[in-house]
């Protein structure tokens, strides 16, 4: 893509096309860059979840309920409701800061002890004990990093019946659910049906959902909870790494200025830049010369990255860094890189707290470094990155 001297960007997107706000393709699909069309479309309540697998989980029979992902209107609303208060700025504070503090310390040992680890490897660590805290998956059998990284490999391949490639992801990720699921998800259930805690898993049991059912909430809340947040804090730390001034600045700032430095970080480097919509009924956003209107029954790509360096919503030097800007402060200073409106990624503060925790502990270790530069591909269905190589290095204690 094309940078100017103050693209402080490290994720190098190919640009998605015209660059209108909002056009339509040839194939009747529409996509979305500009930051107030993509809110519009996120917001409105005449939408619904498109991609991430949604045709396939329509298969599904009746009976079995959907994961949280792909319900929307009442039944949506409903279960964000009961379940906000895992999330909440005082919960988190509460109950998963002294989490945070003690796992990142754990996983942190090794980097100590060895002297160099792997960024990534640290990262997924942290990320998942945080998440299975929250979720409830505390029973699990030893290799719980090994299952997820199988589960959410770096490329995905298509599962099918017609050709060997399809045959081999079918039986993959088949294997891969029966191994979380009998290792990680009904151990948990056993233990929460019996001693119910304060935990999503003992939640979803009080609704009654099967086990099955409980799978599928729990990798749901994995692929958002680990996967995304692993690869945040490694481009975050990347950033870190390479310019000594925001080194400086994040590690001498205040609470308040570190986690306004991770949501600019955030903003310009969204883990998950691709949504999409389908609109059950004409929808109006905002164009580049006056309204538009969005026919019913349409496929709306939002492109999260373009639409958060959006002059007219972000102001000037957009792919700059610069935290505190005016107009995406508070609740939405990263943007849309945690979506909005129903669908708003309901673990925001979770990230952010757990990304400061972690860097915060990381570029406090006597001399820290990084020893070799990452590499980055890409997993386009969510327009995600993954980071690997990022190898770190600190003096023995």
């Amino acid at each position: 893509m094309d940078r100017t001297e103050d693209d402080a960007r490290k994720i190098r997107r190919v640009p998605s096309g015209s660059g209108c706000p909002v056009d339509r393709r040839a194939d009747g699909t529409w996509q979305v860059r500009g930051y107030a069309a993509a809110r519009a479309i996120l917001r409105s309540t005449d939408t619904v979840q498109a991609g991430l697998g949604v045709e396939t989980v329509e298969k599904m029979p009746a009976r079995i309920r959907r994961p949280v992902l792909y319900r929307d209107g009442p039944e949506h609303r409903e279960h964000r409701r009961q379940t906000a208060r895992y999330f909440t700025p005082r919960r988190v504070a509460e109950h998963y800061r002294e989490l945070t503090e003690r796992v990142t310390q754990k996983h942190l040992d090794t980097l100590r002890t060895e002297g160099e680890a792997q960024l990534e490897d640290l990262t997924f660590g942290v990320s998942i004990d945080v998440a299975c805290g929250v979720i409830g998956l505390t029973h699990s059998r030893p290799g719980i990093q090994r299952r997820l990284e199988r589960f959410f490999p770096e490329k995905f391949g298509k599962p099918g019946l017609t050709s060997l490639h399809g045959l081999y992801w079918l039986f993959r990720q088949n294997t891969n659910w029966l191994r979380i699921y009998l290792s990680d998800v009904r151990p948990a259930v056993r233990v929460h049906r019996e001693r119910p805690a304060d935990n999503l898993i003992s939640h979803l049991i009080e609704e009654g959902c099967s086990s099955p059912e409980i799978l599928g909430e729990c990798l749901t809340y994995a692929a958002a909870g680990m996967v995304t947040t692993r690869e945040f804090m490694c481009v975050a730390a990347w950033h870190l790494f390479t310019d000594a001034a925001l080194r400086e600045r994040f590690t001498t700032g205040s609470e308040t200025e570190r986690l306004a430095l991770i949501h600019e970080i955030l903003r310009l480097e969204p883990a998950v830049a691709r949504l999409s919509r389908r609109t059950t009924a004409a929808v109006e956003v905002p164009g580049a010369e006056g309204p538009v209107t969005v026919p019913a029954d349409t496929v709306v790509d939002i492109f999260v990255d373009e639409a958060n360096t959006d002059p007219d919503a972000v102001g000037t030097a957009p792919a700059a860094v610069c935290p505190g800007r005016p107009t995406t402060t508070g609740r939405y200073a990263a943007a849309l890189s945690f979506g909005d409106g129903p669908h708003r990624c309901p673990g925001a503060d979770i990230a952010t707290m757990e990304t400061n925790v972690f860097l915060g502990h990381l570029f406090a270790l006597p001399g820290i470094r990084m020893v070799t530069q990452p590499s980055v591909t890409f997993q386009d269905e969510i327009g995600g990155y993954v980071i690997r190589g990022l190898r770190v290095a600190a003096d023995h204690v």
